[in-house]
Formats: structure tokens, C-alpha cells, sequence
């Protein structure tokens, strides 16, 4: 009987050891996961372009190309509001709020299409209306009034490209101030910018153009800093809005494996949660707004280093940033419209290739699209907005004829590719 009980004591002690073992060691992994957390929390970030090191350079240096004159913006300035677009908001009615008020976690995993697409190659209403809201037109005209009507305080290196630089403003705000290598990027920055705009895409920041001048009220209090930067005096700047704690984007799985292809096919959405779809809706506006603009120094680049570096889509995406909430944010725009239309043809077969692989559209954007190639007036309407939502866009000028000309054909070449989707899927 003693030789028994001993028996069962030591049984009983043995588990206890183990069942505290055991407790002990989930709550270790626990404060490891806790820790792995907090030190991927992303921080303040500065909107800058972080080079990367195993990335060739080959694209980079076509953003130094030569300079050419400026488009003649008086070509245009007699075109009449014949587009709705009277104003900086026009009859746009996207109303969304801030990136960073949206902010919630979606989990829920899908099987199939079902509350996915609609009418064949269009993201759902539901999926619309789940989106971070992106910057809204209220906030982008609120930041615009107060950037303009305020002072800079201080000039400090950052926001990628070394002419540019992180300005601080008298009422606490920050920007990136955009120099450029010439005056083409700081007008492609601001033209892209506009174009957004006008396709309903809320993801760009909010941007003024200002003119350097030391004597100015703007400029005065950092007249040593201007100095230092040498720039050319009443060079024409743009300032876009700084965004906090941002993070970088990797290639959707989709879009960067061999084949890439993004359609509303079963097996390319499949066991997707609701917020990785959402990130692909993004991703869709993107590469449809890259075409658009023949912005080659974002995904369209990495396609390009594929042939030499294999695992390029791997890692971060030039220019593409996101935020907690899930938004993306496309930044250094330069590159788009008037360098990237100069340097098309070596670009082209890649924007194509990008195209070919979506066939979801956001119904807003699309819509867009049909608009300005039903009234073949993608540049009149890109010009209204410009010119009546910018002091300075008489200084920068605009597009010229070639590159109005050029636009409309990628329109109608959009236009084109969303109806050989729609006829390929309207079955399904």
C-alpha cells in the first residue's frame, strides 16, 4: 500500500513539473511574439526612396536624361470648361477620408468569387465600400490652403532624390519638397497628380507647386538653407503632403510569380482574406494609372530587372508605401507622363506586359476611362483641373501636343483592354 502511495506521489509530481514546463514555455513564445510585434510597429517615416542595393541602376539613370524646353501651356489656356470639370473638385463626388482614419483588420478568408466581382471584371460594391478611404478631396483642399498660407521654418535633407528635401512648416506640417533633376519630373510629379484625381483614385498624396524665392513669405525664414541647396532662384518646387508611418509593399503573390495574371478566375483569388483583396484592388488602380502615365520607376522597373535579377519582386516596391490601415500610397510620380512618354519605347513591351495580366477594374476608374475616350478629351480635361486648381501652372507649363496625343491613345487603349476582358469573362 506505502509502496503504491509513493508510487502515485511521484506520478503526481512529474506532472506537475511538466504542466509547469509547459505553461512556462507558451508564455515565453508569447512575449517573443509580443516583442517581434512591437519592433515591426512601423515609425514615423520620412517619404523616401531607400535605395536598394542589389537593384540595378540601368532605369535610374533615364531619370537624369536631358532637359528639354518647356511645353507651351498657352497652347491650351483658350479650351473651354466643356467637361464638368469647372473647378479643383469639378463634380467629383469620391468622397473619402484620410488613409489613416480607416483602420481595421479583415480577416475573413474567401472561397470563390462571390461577393468578389461583379458583372464579370469589376470589384464588387462591397469590396468599394470596405476600401481605405484614401485623401480625401476635403482634406487635400484643406492641406493645399494651409500649405500655401504658411511659412517655412526649416529644410532638412530627405524624401529621396538629394536636391530634395523634408520642409517644415509654422503650423507643425511637413512636406516633401520635390526639386528634380529638371523641370519635366517636378511637371510630371504634379500632371500625375491631377490625373488621379480625375480617375477617382484617391491614393496620392495632396501636392502644391511653389515657387523658391528667399525674399518671399514662404521662403524667408530659410533663405541660408535655399542657399545651401543651390537651387536656381524662382525655380518652381512641388510640395506634397509628409505621411507618417508608413511601411513598404511587397508584389502581391498574383502579380510576381512566373505567368503573373490577375483575373476573375477562382483560382487567382481563392483562400484570399478580405484584407488581401482589398490590397489588390489597390493594386489594379495602380498598374491601370502606371500605363496611363508610362510611369516605368515602380513595378514596371522591376519587371524590367527580372532579367538579371530574379528576385526583385521580392522585395519592396520602388515609390509604393502603405499604411496601417492597409491604403496604399503612391509617391514620386516624376517619372510619369512627360519623361516617361520621352522614353516610351524602351518601356513599353513591360507597361504591356503589367496590362495584359489584370483583368479586374474598379468600376469608378473604369468609368473614368470610357468617359474620356467617349469625348476623346483626356488632356482638355486633365488641363481644366490643372489650371484651375494651380496658381503656378502657367510657370510649369503643360503637356505638348505629341504628349496630349499620346495620353489619349493610352486611354483608348485601356478602353480597349477593359472590353476584350469584359467579352472573355461577361460568361462567367
Amino acid at each position: 500500500m506505502r509502496i503504491a502511495l509513493a508510487r502515485s506521489l511521484v506520478v503526481f509530481f512529474l506532472c506537475s513539473c511538466a504542466s509547469l514546463l509547459y505553461v512556462w514555455t507558451g508564455l515565453v513564445e508569447i512575449g517573443h511574439g509580443r516583442s517581434k510585434r512591437a519592433l515591426g510597429t512601423p515609425g514615423a517615416a520620412v517619404l523616401t526612396r531607400q535605395p536598394d542595393k542589389q537593384s540595378p541602376k540601368t532605369f535610374r539613370a533615364l531619370l537624369e536624361g536631358h532637359v528639354v524646353h518647356k511645353a507651351r501651356f498657352s497652347a491650351y489656356k483658350n479650351i473651354s470648361n466643356h467637361t464638368g470639370y469647372g473647378s479643383a473638385t469639378g463634380n467629383l463626388k469620391v468622397e473619402q477620408t484620410n488613409l489613416n482614419t480607416h483602420n481595421s483588420n479583415h480577416q475573413q478568408v474567401h472561397t470563390g468569387l462571390h461577393g468578389l466581382v461583379e458583372d464579370g471584371v469589376f470589384w464588387s460594391d462591397r469590396l468599394e465600400s470596405l476600401l481605405p478611404r484614401g485623401f480625401s478631396n476635403a482634406h487635400a483642399q484643406s492641406w493645399k490652403s494651409e500649405t500655401r498660407a504658411s511659412q517655412i521654418v526649416s529644410l532638412e535633407k530627405g524624401c529621396g532624390r538629394t536636391s530634395n528635401r523634408l520642409a517644415r512648416f509654422s503650423n507643425g506640417t511637413k512636406a516633401c519638397v520635390r526639386y528634380g533633376i529638371n523641370p519635366d519630373q517636378v511637371q510630371g510629379e504634379t500632371l500625375s497628380y491631377y490625373l488621379a484625381i480625375l480617375l477617382g483614385i484617391p491614393n496620392l498624396p495632396p501636392l502644391v507647386l511653389s515657387q523658391v524665392n528667399p525674399n518671399s513669405g514662404q521662403w524667408s525664414r530659410v533663405r541660408g538653407e535655399v542657399m545651401d541647396s543651390q537651387w536656381s532662384e524662382n525655380a518652381v518646387v512641388s510640395l506634397t503632403e509628409w505621411v507618417s508611418n508608413l511601411t513598404g509593399v511587397v508584389t502581391p503573390a498574383p502579380l510576381r510569380q512566373e505567368g503573373r495574371r490577375l483575373h476573375p478566375l477562382r483560382e487567382d483569388l481563392d483562400n484570399r482574406t478580405t484584407g488581401e483583396v482589398l490590397e489588390l484592388v489597390q493594386w489594379t488602380d495602380l498598374i491601370l494609372f502606371d500605363y496611363l502615365t508610362a510611369n516605368f520607376d515602380r513595378l514596371v522597373s522591376n519587371v524590367f530587372s527580372l532579367q538579371w535579377d530574379s528576385r526583385v519582386m521580392e522585395r519592396d516596391t520602388s515609390n509604393l508605401h502603405k499604411v496601417p490601415s492597409g491604403g496604399l500610397v503612391f509617391i514620386d510620380n516624376e517619372a510619369g507622363l512627360v519623361h516617361g512618354y520621352r522614353v516610351l519605347e524602351m518601356w513599353q513591351k513591360y507597361h504591356e506586359t503589367l496590362l495584359s495580366s489584370v483583368c479586374l477594374f474598379r468600376k469608378i476608374t473604369a468609368s473614368r476611362i470610357f468617359d474620356m475616350h467617349r469625348l476623346q478629351d483626356a488632356a482638355a480635361r486633365l488641363l481644366i483641373l490643372y489650371r484651375d486648381s494651380e496658381p503656378l501652372a502657367p510657370e510649369l507649363g503643360f503637356l505638348s501636343e505629341d504628349q496630349a496625343g499620346i495620353l489619349q491613345n493610352r486611354v483608348d487603349q485601356l478602353y480597349k483592354h477593359i472590353l476584350n476582358c469584359k467579352e472573355k469573362y461577361s460568361q462567367f
